[in-house]
C-alpha cells in the first residue's frame, strides 16, 4: 500500500500533474518547466523530486542540462497504470491543452542563457 500511497500523493497538486502532462510530450530541463508554469524555480525542482521519488519521473545529465523525462513505469504496477492512464486523461482540459500548445515555443537556450 505504502507505493500506492506514494504515486497518488505526488499526482495530488495541480502542478505535479501539469509537469506529467508536459513530460509526455519531450523531456524537459527545470527552466522549461518553470517557464512553462510560471512557478519559483526551487518550487519546480520540489515537485520533480517528488515525482522522482516516487518513480514517476527520471533525469538524465547532458552537457549543462538536466532533462527530466518521465519513467517506463516498470519499477511499480501503480506508475505504470497511472502513466498509461494519464496519456488518455485530462487531454480536453483547457489548461492541459495551453500548456501543451506552448511548448514548441519555449527553449531552454533562450530561458537558460549560461
Amino acid at each position: 500500500m505504502k507505493d500506492f500511497v506514494k504515486v497518488m500523493k505526488a499526482l495530488s497538486d495541480p502542478n505535479r500533474v501539469k509537469i506529467v502532462k508536459m513530460l509526455q510530450h519531450k523531456a524537459l530541463c527545470v527552466c522549461e518547466i518553470q517557464a512553462h508554469l510560471q512557478i519559483a524555480q526551487p518550487s519546480v525542482s520540489k515537485h520533480l523530486k517528488i515525482l522522482e521519488n516516487a518513480g514517476i519521473v527520471e533525469s538524465t545529465k547532458e552537457g549543462l542540462w538536466v532533462n527530466y523525462h518521465l519513467t517506463d513505469g516498470s519499477s511499480s504496477p501503480y506508475v505504470s497504470s497511472t502513466l498509461g492512464n494519464l496519456k488518455h486523461w485530462l487531454n480536453d482540459d483547457a489548461q492541459t491543452r495551453e500548456i501543451v500548445a506552448k511548448l514548441p515555443d519555449i527553449r531552454r537556450e533562450d530561458l537558460c542563457k549560461k
